[in-house]
């Protein structure tokens, strides 16, 4: 009898997205951003899911950049960034306006996506906005 093991455990998973988080996190801070919050999460209600965050950050003029951090092996199937479709953006949105009811005043903002691929790394700026 054959059992087939698992190519990836969710433990190997996780320590992929922390280690490609921390990738994405290096590279902003070298680009001039400040970081605001990491792995911001609010819940949708008492058994749903509601939507989290990678890393908030503030760009030198103020604005408030909510990145999504996409990690992937090679850029087959798209790559990284093609991995954020309309769920996961509504997601995102839905903890972004959560967290701007924190601020008193509402900073401009919009959503990155910091894409990597292998050993490349992609910062895609306002990929997409919240309307």
């Amino acid at each position: 009898m054959v059992t087939k093991v698992p190519t990836t455990t969710k433990a190997a998973t996780k320590e992929s997205g922390d280690a490609g988080e921390a990738r994405a996190l290096a590279h902003l801070l070298a680009q001039g951003l400040t970081l605001v919050q990491r792995n911001y999460r609010v819940a949708r209600g008492p058994n749903a899911r509601g939507g989290e965050i990678d890393l908030i950050l503030r760009e030198r003029d103020g604005t408030l950049v909510f990145a999504e951090v996409r990690s992937r092996r090679s850029n087959t199937h798209g790559g990284a960034a093609a991995s954020v479709g309309a769920s996961k953006r509504r997601s995102l949105i839905l903890a972004a306006q959560h967290f701007l009811r924190t601020q008193r005043t509402v900073p401009p903002c919009r959503f990155d996506v910091i894409a990597i691929d292998g050993e490349r790394i992609e910062w895609l700026k306002a990929a997409f906005d919240a309307s």
